[in-house]
């Protein structure tokens, strides 16, 4: 029988301290999900190479018949990059708003909210370029600052959803699908359309995207037609007949 973990992981400073830090506002859902995966991996990285045995002493080998041998590591998918059509419905549905007379991006109020998460560029949102400030009304970039971001902030959104999928069969079209979404909504983790894509009930899951349409409890236009985008490229012509991204 098993018992509980004897060392859970104390996520609950980490939390506590980043809202003393974040004085101004609390944690959005994606953020979470994002300092639950650091969480899991910096308070983890001990055990990854190490299991405890019997009598609670770490042993980073696995006895077998007075010999040893290395425990194999399980080691992570590499991260896959979107492709053309994922970052085209991205910059389509994003847009790169508030193009100001001058040639600076302006941020902007949530379309729904009226007011935070201000947004800039192409969709991005919270931390600025500068370290330890937010993006905030005021922020002005310029176009080449827009772009490196997105460039940023597409590399780290692949990577989440290169986890949540694991080694599930994905074409290039479903990814760039499913990371759009992600990239909107930062529910990749938690969304039932990617256990049922991980499932192979890709029919089931292309049917999800059109849930996920609403924002401050009202459906969105712009997320309708998003979403409809979003389940035709994951339902493509490549999708059915192209090879997997593995």
């Amino acid at each position: 029988m098993t018992g509980p973990d004897p060392q859970p992981r104390p996520r609950k400073p980490i939390f506590d301290a980043m809202r003393t830090i974040m004085r101004r506002r609390g944690f959005r859902q994606s953020e979470v999900e994002r300092l639950d995966a650091a969480s899991d991996e910096t308070l983890g990285a001990g055990r990854t190479h190490m299991d405890s045995g019997p009598s609670g002493a770490a042993s980073a080998e696995t006895r077998t018949g007075g010999g040893s041998v290395p425990r194999i590591r399980r080691s992570r998918p590499a991260a896959r990059r979107i492709g053309a059509e994922g970052i085209a419905i991205i910059k389509r549905f994003e847009g790169c708003a508030r193009l100001r007379s001058d040639g600076l991006v302006e941020a902007y109020p949530d379309p729904a909210s009226g007011d935070e998460p201000w947004t800039i560029g192409w969709g991005a949102t919270g931390e600025r370029i500068e370290p330890d400030s937010l993006i905030e009304p005021g922020t002005v970039w310029t176009q080449a600052q827009c772009d490196a971001r997105l460039e940023t902030d597409l590399e780290r959104y692949a990577a989440e959803v290169t986890r949540a999928i694991g080694a599930a069969p994905t074409t290039q079209a479903q990814f760039d699908a499913l990371l759009s979404f992600h990239y909107n909504t930062g529910a990749i983790r938690r969304a039932t359309l990617t256990r049922l894509h991980c499932a192979g009930d890709h029919a089931g899951a292309a049917r999800e995207f059109a849930r996920w349409n609403k924002a401050a409890g009202r459906v969105m236009k712009g997320l309708v037609r998003r979403r409809a985008a979003e389940a035709a490229l994951y339902l493509s012509r490549e999708s059915n007949a192209g090879g997997s991204v593995r």
